[in-house]
C-alpha cells in the first residue's frame, strides 16, 4: 500500500486500539441488542438513506463550528433517515465514541460505527458502545482480517458494512459472503471524490445483496444518479452536516426518488 491519508489513519488507529486494549476492562453492552440495520435498509420505501453524524473530515477539516450532535440526530430523525451512521475517529474526524452513545440514547434507530476497524477488539467494543453495525473498509485490511472481522461481528449479531472502491475489492467482499456492500466514492489513498466509481460498481453487485452508495452526494441529482446505477441505499454526510436545515434537506433527497 503506498503512503497515503488511509495509511497514516490505520497506523495511528492500530496505535490507539493497542493503548486502549491495555488498558480496558470487560466489555458489555446495556440496552436492547443489536438492532438489523440490514433489514432497515432492505425495507426502506424507494432508497435508504444513512444518515452519518460526523464532525470533521480530513479533506474539509472542521464541518460547522456550530455543530450541536443532539440538534443534528433529531433533525435525521424529523428528516425520515433510515439508518444513523456515527463517526468516532477522534485524531482525523474530531468524533469519539460518546458521539455514539448519545446518540444510541436518542433513538432505537439501526446506527453504523463508521471507523478505521484493525482488530476485532473493535467489533466488541462497537457492540458495547450500542453499535448495531460496523464499517469494514476492504482497502485497509487482508482478507484474513476482514474474515476475523467478519466472524466477531456475526458473533455479537452486528451487521457489517463491507466497503469497497474498485471491482478487485468487489470481488473480495462477495467471496467473503458479505451481503451489504457499500461502494465509496471517495479514493481513501488521495481523497478525490468521483461518482463514475458507483456508476461503474453499483450494478455489480448482484442480489439478494444491498448495494449502498458512499461519498460525495452533494444534492438529489446526486442521488439520482446512484439509485440509477442501482444503490438500495446511500450514506450522506457532508451535505447534511453543513446543511443550515438537515432535516428538509434529508426530506428532499428523499423526495428526490419517491
Amino acid at each position: 500500500m503506498t503512503a497515503s491519508i488511509l495509511t497514516e489513519i490505520c497506523t495511528a488507529k492500530r496505535a490507539h486500539v493497542a493503548q486502549v486494549k491495555a488498558k480496558s476492562a470487560t466489555l458489555i453492552r446495556e440496552g436492547a441488542p443489536p438492532r438489523s440495520f440490514h433489514e432497515a435498509l432492505k425495507n426502506a420505501p424507494d432508497i435508504g438513506i444513512i444518515a452519518e453524524v460526523k464532525r470533521a473530515s480530513p479533506s474539509q477539516g472542521r464541518l460547522r463550528e456550530d455543530f450541536d450532535i443532539q440538534t443534528l440526530t433529531q433533525a435525521y430523525l424529523t428528516g425520515g433517515a433510515s439508518c444513523l451512521s456515527v463517526l468516532t475517529d477522534t485524531p482525523y474526524f474530531h468524533g469519539s465514541d460518546d458521539d455514539l452513545v448519545t446518540v444510541r440514547k436518542m433513538t432505537d434507530m439501526p446506527i453504523l460505527r463508521k471507523d478505521f476497524m484493525i482488530d476485532p477488539y473493535q467489533i466488541t467494543e462497537s457492540w458495547a458502545l450500542g453499535a448495531d453495525c460496523v464499517l469494514v473498509i476492504l482497502t485497509a485490511v487482508s482478507d484474513s482480517l476482514a474474515a476475523e472481522l467478519i466472524a466477531a461481528a456475526q458473533g455479537h449479531g452486528l451487521d457489517v458494512l463491507a466497503e469497497v472502491h474498485d471491482r478487485d475489492e468487489l470481488d473480495r467482499a462477495l467471496a467473503l459472503g458479505c451481503s451489504l456492500i457499500g461502494v465509496n466514492n471517495r479514493n481513501l489513498h488521495t481523497l478525490a471524490v468521483d461518482l463514475a466509481t458507483g456508476e461503474t460498481l453499483l450494478p455489480l453487485i448482484p442480489p439478494p445483496c444491498l448495494a449502498v452508495a458512499e461519498s460525495g452526494m452533494k444534492n438529489a441529482d446526486d442521488l439520482m444518479r446512484m439509485h440509477r446505477a442501482g444503490a438500495h441505499a446511500a450514506l450522506v454526510g457532508q451535505s447534511l452536516c453543513q446543511s443550515n436545515d438537515p432535516a428538509q434537506s434529508l426530506r428532499a433527497l428523499r423526495a428526490a426518488v419517491a
